[in-house]
């Protein structure tokens, strides 16, 4: 039987606490607002639900068989997501009129960044390795749970993007100053990514 307290637990702290995908929920929501900004929330469900598939599928041939895999994720991830802290310092204030393909953007943004954050993959091997796949090997359920994580993915992201766009107004008045905090968080991210892993 499934331990529901520590499974929700880390479910819960994997996927609230700030890392790639709520700073930059955050970030999206205080540059585009709510409507805009909720496009990067369904990318990052959409990539963390593809993520997770492969991870309930794969997880135990990665470690076992492939165990450099996960340093490899883990210096790709962070060299992406340096890439995300430079891109944030260097983006200027944004005007109201956004393009469809600005708006696209931020869907596939949040779909790619879970191919190379290595949070994201390792929580989801973590989650399938420790508390799903000992107790259960039925394709539907390891397929449910997938949704179901996403879906705590998508609400946890949501709040952060709720408040980039609650505080919208402050955020568009002091772009530089938050940026340059989105950007240092990006990177203590990325840093503390290959620092667990030396």
């Amino acid at each position: 039987m499934l331990n529901l307290l520590e499974f929700l637990s880390f479910v819960f702290v994997s996927n609230i606490s700030p890392g790639p995908n709520a700073i930059l929920s955050m970030s999206n929501a205080g540059k585009y607002g709510f409507k805009k900004g909720i496009l990067f929330n369904f990318g990052v469900f959409i990539g963390v639900f593809i993520v997770l598939l492969l991870c309930s599928l794969f997880s135990w041939v990665i470690l076992d068989i492939f165990p450099a895999f996960q340093m490899i994720m883990v210096w790709i991830g962070a060299a992406y997501i340096l890439w995300l802290a430079w891109t944030t310092l260097k983006s200027k204030p944004v005007t109201q009129k956004k393009s469809t393909k600005e708006m696209s953007n931020l869907f596939l943004q949040g779909v790619v960044l879970q191919f190379v954050n290595p949070n994201t993959i390792l929580y989801g091997i973590t989650v399938f390795s420790s508390f799903v796949l000992p107790r259960y090997q039925s394709p539907f359920i390891l397929t449910l749970f997938c949704v179901i994580l996403s879906l705590a993915s998508f609400f946890c992201t949501g709040c952060w993007t709720v408040f980039g766009a609650v505080f919208q107004k402050f955020i568009a008045k002091h772009t530089k100053m938050i940026h340059v905090i989105l950007a240092v968080l990006l990177a203590y991210c990325a840093a503390s990514l290959v620092i667990k892993t030396i």
